[in-house]
């Protein structure tokens, strides 16, 4: 892969440089982390919205407890 140049400002380099000193990586390892995680979240977002329009459909949730069995009991106690 070919390398690029960002510029940035140097408080955002320090900012970026202690960020990943504490996760034990280089400032492009730290990129790179960011990135993915950026995509993942985006990801997410798509699937809480295309999730929450599929049980806003009227009889959605009638129809998944029917071929489903409707959600299970609670057998464990509650942690708060």
């Amino acid at each position: 892969m070919a390398d690029t140049t960002v510029k940035i400002s140097a408080e955002t380099r320090d900012r970026l440089q202690a960020l990943a000193t504490a996760r034990g990586t280089s400032i492009r390892g730290l990129v790179d982390q960011l990135a993915a995680e950026a995509e993942t979240q985006q990801l997410l977002g798509r699937a809480t919205e295309s999730f929450r329009a599929a049980i806003a459909r009227p009889g959605f949730a009638e129809a998944f407890d029917r071929d489903f069995g409707g959600t299970p009991a609670r057998t464990a106690p509650r942690a708060a």
